[in-house]
């Protein structure tokens, strides 16, 4: 017999997942808001960093598809202070925003460990003391963290929480060979397990669809990853953007390139994240560069958050939410519409 306080006319049978909401993934906002008891924003930072693999030790040219051009906001100049560009990136997004109860200080552009160890500590420091800002999230490279830089992050850590963001992309040998990568698998390995041993958080980002890459492929890199210490995944689809070695291959032999429809993507989505553990955070499952920079997908006018739109109701279709395939279960309960 049915509860008699439950009128099943009027409520329907929905599902809490393991991450506390009903959401089919475990999306970054869930995972900030379970830190720090509400929305914080990302407010960019471009300290003026360059990459060793541009420049400096490896003096390559860089990987074959990054332009970071493409992924900077207009507030953010090299030639502007920490504190300008924060205070900038405050009134930037105060409208839309204004409820946020603190700020994360994002070191985006290039490798933002690449530099004496007292301008790290220095730019490190100015951010961590803007009023409002409660962590910073340092992007970098597995092969830019000496011992010395991670023991600077530890220290940062103790009073104001510190995120990374390694670009590992693959673990495949031979697709960080082509694309230029400049490291392997064993240097990410590594400094994921060291970073998460100096207790900060640990994101991965991984782009799907590299050259030469199939499906089992990338499953393959998301099982590795996620078999470390890791608290979240940035995934977005491999993009043509002007000013690349990846654009010029692709003009010359666009069949040497496979890119992804928007259907093809979310198909891949679908098969993806049920392989991923219910306990890391999805930061991003898409890119979005500005048109003056993309060359191809074209996916038309749609912005990212109708692609979000789209990859929930592509698990919603397959009835799939993130972890499955590993066990993750979900509660069934009776709410109100």
């Amino acid at each position: 017999m049915p509860d008699e306080g439950i009128n099943l006319e009027t409520n329907d049978i929905r599902y809490r997942y393991p991450w506390g909401n009903e959401q089919r993934y475990y999306s970054y906002t869930q995972y900030i808001r379970q830190l720090f008891g509400g929305r914080v924003q990302k407010l960019t930072i471009d300290a003026g960093f360059s990459c060793p693999h541009r420049q400096g030790r490896s003096g390559s040219g860089g990987c074959t598809y990054c332009n970071n051009a493409a992924f900077n906001p207009s507030y953010c100049e090299p030639s502007k202070s920490v504190t300008q560009q924060l205070r900038e990136g405050v009134e930037f997004h105060a409208v839309r925003y204004r409820r946020a109860k603190g700020y994360l200080a994002y070191f985006q552009a290039y490798t933002n460990t690449y530099a004496p160890i007292e301008k790290l500590r220095s730019l490190f420091l100015e951010a961590a003391s803007f009023p409002g800002v409660v962590g910073l999230v340092v992007g970098t490279r597995p092969d830019c963290l000496s011992e010395e830089v991670i023991d600077l992050l530890e220290e940062i850590n103790k009073n104001t929480l510190v995120f990374t963001e390694l670009g590992v992309e693959s673990i495949h040998s031979e697709t960080l060979e082509r694309v230029h990568r400049g490291h392997g698998w064993s240097e990410s390995r590594h400094a994921i397990v060291q970073l998460a041993e100096a207790g900060l958080h640990v994101g991965v980002h991984l782009i799907l669809g590299l050259p030469g890459e199939d499906v089992p492929m990338m499953l393959e890199s998301i099982a590795q990853v996620c078999e470390l210490p890791v608290n979240s995944l940035k995934l977005h689809q491999l993009q043509v953007l002007k000013g690349t070695a990846l654009a010029q291959e692709w003009a010359e032999n666009p069949s040497s390139v496979k890119l992804f429809t928007l259907e093809g993507y979310m198909e891949l989505l679908g098969r993806l994240v049920p392989h991923i553990p219910a306990g890391i955070a999805l930061e991003r499952v898409t890119a979005e560069a500005p048109p003056a920079y993309l060359i191809a997908p074209h996916w038309g006018l749609i912005r990212n958050d109708a692609v979000l739109k789209r990859f929930e109701e592509q698990l919603e279709r397959l009835d799939a939410w993130q972890g499955k395939a590993l066990g993750a279960k979900r509660v069934e309960y009776v709410g109100n519409d």
